[in-house]
Formats: structure tokens, C-alpha cells, sequence
């Protein structure tokens, strides 16, 4: 009977420790949290194994994740994965439709979810602007150069072919003057005109011709002129020797000529007319993109997506270079709270740290009954 007590007692011992060993062990992982001190000396062991190698744990785990867990290849084949991309399509479509088909306004969507205020107002002064930028450079740049070489060819080859037509014209409406009471009235003012300044000669003439004698022996003439080739000749030569000198003239010589302020307001009151920024930006987004709905989730969603991740895919390992990500993983596990780490390792190993106390016990009891059966026979 003692033996069998003495059997119990040391395999009961042996147990025990063996238990309680793992246990502690299992314990001395995370803790102690800090180092112990009793006066200077520090407490062996302490603080426990991972808050003592943290750092190291931290700049190891770092290397893990970029060399073989978060890697450059890895990421690539998930991007050209054809699975993924379709889930990315549908997030996108879904997205999209959630932000841009439905009620509100442009206005109030661009104030609301993007935090743009007076959105038409800004937008407007932004076309303004660029409009009257690009307007004083292209100013600047023509300024020097002649109207010909500003006129295009197209316009060139119009006014030439059509002097002809020009001059024919003014002829036609010079007769159809001249043949009026106002064209006859004028010939007489120029007459009288014409007369008083030759002094007594002019008076002379007056005298025996008459006036209204003049003026209707000029406008027969006068009309006869116009209506012959010659002076249709005659017009046509001064029309183009005027154009000549004009093509010779820099914009420049017409600068002081040419409202620029008023061109300018012209051009940017034309622009915001056809950009027609009021309904574009009080009109519901499911009405303003409705005409592109299809064309945009069917085509350019699937090829946006596609483009991007082919993008993505070409440049990821630059990338993940730039974004040091070992030293992203470094800094996080340094700033993770021991206590956190601990919780979360034994909410997943709770199980297999109590099997390995159970295995100390186990152990513990075997070596009892070895010192047992020893004891019995020595």
C-alpha cells in the first residue's frame, strides 16, 4: 500500500511540474509586458520572449510578408485573373450607378458629395478665363505676322475669285445710284461744288450751260461708264491692289483699330450659350447621363477596369518599392499592444497551448512512474 502511495505521490508531482512548466513557459512568451527590476538588478527572463524581440519579430515579419507573402507576382496574377476582374467590373458598375443615375442635380451632387460649392459659377469662370488666356496668346503670337499669312488658303482662294463678283457689283449698285434721284441730287451737289471752286471760270460755265443743263449731260455718262467693262476692270484692279496691300499689313498696325474687349466678352458669351451651364447643372444626373448609360457600363466600365489593371499590373513592383511596405509592416507591429498580440494568438491557439500543457502533465507523470519503478528497485 505505501507503494502504490508513493507511486501516486511522485507521478502526481511529476505531473504537476511538468503541467505547470509548459504552462509557465507557454505564459513566459508574452509575459511579463516590461523588463522587472529589483533595485538595479533586472529579473532573468524578463520581460517575456515576444515584447523582448518585438523589434526583431517586427523587422522579420517586414520581410515575410514582402518576400513571400504580399509579393509583386503574387499581386500581378491577382489583378490578370479573369474572376477578379469581373467582380472589379461589377463593384464598378455598381459604384458608378449608385453615384451618377440618380436624382439630384449636378449642382447638388457636386456640393454634396464632393464639397464643391457654386459649381456652375466656378466652372464659368474657369471657361472665362481659359477662354481670354488663350485668346491674349494667340493675340500675342499673330501680332507680328502679316494678314496674309494669318487669312487661310481656303479664305484666300474666296476673296480672290471673288473680286470679280465685287466689282460687278459695286457697279451695278453705282448705276442703280446714279440713275436715282438721290444719285442725281448728289451729281449736283458736286457740280456746284466742282464749279465754285474753279472761281469766274465757274461761273462762267454756269452761266451758259446752266446747272440742271450739267448734271444731265454728266449722269448719262456717269452711268454709261459704269456699265462698261472697263469700269468694271477699273474696280476690280483697285479692289485687288487694296487687298495686296492689306495681306502686306501686321495685326499689329489694326491693333488700336480692333475692340479686343468686345471680341473677347463676344466669344465667351457664345461659349457659355452652347455649354448651356444652367440646365447642365440643374438637370437630375439620371437624365444627364441617361443617352450614355449603356455605352458606359457595357464598354468603357469593362475597358476602364481592364486598362487600370494592366496599368497596375506593369507597375506594381516599382510601386510596392516606393510604398516600403516591409517598413509598413516593421512600424505596425511595433506600435501593436503586447496585450492585443497575446489575445489574439491564444483566441487562436488556446486550444493547441492547452494540449501542449496536457502533453507537460503527460510527460510529467511518465517521468513520475520512471522514478518509481527506479526507486523501487535501488
Amino acid at each position: 500500500m505505501e507503494i502504490v502511495f508513493t507511486f501516486l505521490i511522485l507521478i502526481s508531482v511529476g505531473a504537476l511540474i511538468g503541467g505547470m512548466t509548459n504552462s509557465l513557459a507557454i505564459k513566459m512568451l508574452f509575459r511579463p509586458y516590461k523588463a522587472l527590476y529589483i533595485g538595479k538588478w533586472r529579473v532573468p527572463f524578463t520581460p517575456g520572449l515576444i515584447p523582448k524581440r518585438r523589434d526583431e519579430l517586427a523587422v522579420q515579419l517586414g520581410k515575410m510578408v514582402v518576400d513571400h507573402l504580399l509579393t509583386a507576382e503574387g499581386i500581378q496574377k491577382k489583378l490578370y485573373d479573369s474572376t477578379f476582374k469581373k467582380e472589379m467590373v461589377t463593384l464598378a458598375k455598381t459604384e458608378i450607378e449608385r453615384l451618377l443615375f440618380k436624382d439630384e442635380s449636378l449642382n447638388e451632387f457636386l456640393s454634396g458629395s464632393l464639397g464643391i460649392k457654386n459649381g456652375q459659377a466656378r466652372l464659368e469662370s474657369l471657361i472665362t478665363a481659359w477662354i481670354e488666356n488663350h485668346y491674349e496668346k494667340l493675340r500675342e503670337e499673330l501680332k507680328t505676322k502679316k494678314i496674309g499669312e494669318i487669312v487661310p488658303r481656303e479664305l484666300h482662294e474666296k476673296i480672290e475669285k471673288g473680286i470679280p463678283l465685287a466689282s460687278a457689283y459695286i457697279a451695278e449698285k453705282g448705276i442703280d445710284y446714279f440713275e436715282s434721284q438721290e444719285g442725281k441730287a448728289k451729281l449736283r451737289e458736286l457740280i456746284d461744288k466742282f464749279l465754285e471752286e474753279r472761281g469766274t471760270l465757274g461761273n462762267i460755265i454756269n452761266m451758259f450751260l446752266g446747272n440742271e443743263s450739267l448734271v444731265n449731260k454728266v449722269q448719262p455718262e456717269v452711268i454709261k461708264f459704269l456699265r462698261q467693262p472697263a469700269a468694271k476692270n477699273l474696280l476690280e484692279q483697285l479692289i485687288e491692289k487694296e487687298w495686296d496691300k492689306l495681306k502686306e499689313k501686321a495685326l499689329y498696325e489694326f491693333d488700336d483699330k480692333i475692340n479686343h474687349g468686345r471680341i473677347l466678352s463676344t466669344i465667351q458669351e457664345f461659349a457659355l450659350k452652347r455649354v448651356a451651364l444652367f440646365s447642365l447643372f440643374e438637370k437630375p444626373l439620371n437624365q444627364l447621363f441617361a443617352p450614355y448609360k449603356t455605352v458606359l457600363l457595357d464598354h468603357w466600365i469593362p475597358k476602364g477596369v481592364d486598362l487600370a489593371g494592366h496599368y497596375l499590373a506593369e507597375r506594381i513592383e516599382p510601386l510596392m518599392k516606393q510604398l516600403h511596405l516591409a517598413d509598413v509592416v516593421e512600424k505596425q507591429v511595433q506600435g501593436f499592444a503586447v496585450e492585443r498580440l497575446e489575445e489574439m494568438v491564444l483566441s487562436i491557439s488556446r486550444r493547441e497551448f492547452k494540449m501542449i500543457t496536457y502533453l507537460g502533465a503527460l510527460l510529467g507523470g511518465l517521468i513520475g512512474i520512471i522514478q518509481g519503478i527506479l526507486f523501487l528497485f535501488l
